[in-house]
């Protein structure tokens, strides 16, 4: 009968598994504390936490990333699934699944095409649902006796509006406060051309004849909130006739389809 041999004895070193972990999670953010990675956008979901969640892949592989609350709100451009970009972060692991991914710092475009191509994309879907049709366009009030701006509180947009305003004829202006860039600024917009709508002409405060959406120029990345759905769906489905006055003439953004007028700019309205 043949005694069991014993196991030869190894130099390795024995870790326990947190040991390994830790180890593993030191050596790659050590290696790669701070990268620069481009990949498409893919699955992305945004819980009430704030955070953003989404993976960045390529034809071969995924990366798993996560923007904090604090970090993502700051962006002057959001992430889209289906958008081509370029993240800028640190790698770091998560122990407890035995998987890696990027902490996103900032996140940009993979240069203009790649918006204007999501934005084509875009328009033409909504095209199709009729949102743009000219037939669903009403007419603007001659005189209208409220005007209702959404638009940013401060800055020359607004001032200039009331100055226009002012010397063609008095009206009753009701400003409601956005923010007209970053990702609070299309369910900042949407809402208040909701809210509008939602006001009763014989409320406290009066129901606009009109709405005015303003903000002004700047990058086809600081212009994207008017790019949204949500904002296009509110502007179309307005039963208040809508003014699209946003950036300068050469800008273009889905909500100047979608409203019954467009401004070629914000004094222009």
């Amino acid at each position: 009968m043949n005694e069991p041999t014993e196991t030869p004895k190894s130099n390795a070193h024995e870790f326990t598994v947190s040991e390994l972990s830790q180890s593993v999670k030191r050596a790659v953010e050590d290696e790669f504390g701070h990268v620069r990675v481009r990949g498409e956008v893919g699955r992305l979901s945004r819980p009430g936490s704030g955070h953003i969640y989404f993976d960045l892949k390529d034809d071969k592989a995924v990366i798993s990333a996560v923007a904090w609350k604090g970090v993502a709100s700051r962006w002057r451009f959001q992430p889209e699934q289906g958008l081509e970009v370029i993240v800028t972060g640190r790698m770091t692991t998560f122990p407890g699944q035995s998987r890696y991914q990027i902490i996103v710092e900032n996140v940009e475009p993979a240069g203009a095409g790649a918006l204007m191509a999501l934005l084509e994309e875009r328009r033409k879907k909504l095209a199709a649902e009729g949102l743009f049709d000219a037939q669903h366009k009403q007419e603007l009030p001659y005189l209208p006796r409220t005007i209702g701006v959404v638009t940013s509180p401060s800055g020359a947009v607004i001032r200039d509006i009331l100055h226009r305003l002012a010397d063609r004829f008095p009206t009753n202006v009701i400003v409601w406060p956005v923010r007209v860039q970053g990702e609070t600024c299309a369910p900042e917009v949407a809402a208040a051309v909701e809210g509008f709508n939602m006001l009763s002409p014989e409320g406290n405060i009066p129901r606009p004849d009109l709405i005015i959406v303003a903000r002004g120029g700047g990058s086809v990345e600081d212009l994207w909130g008017f790019n949204e759905e949500a904002v296009v769906r509110a502007i179309s489905e307005s039963s208040i006739p809508t003014i699209s006055a946003i950036g300068h003439e050469t800008d273009s953004s889905l909500a100047d389809f979608a409203a019954d007028k467009r401004a070629p700019t914000p004094t222009g309205a």
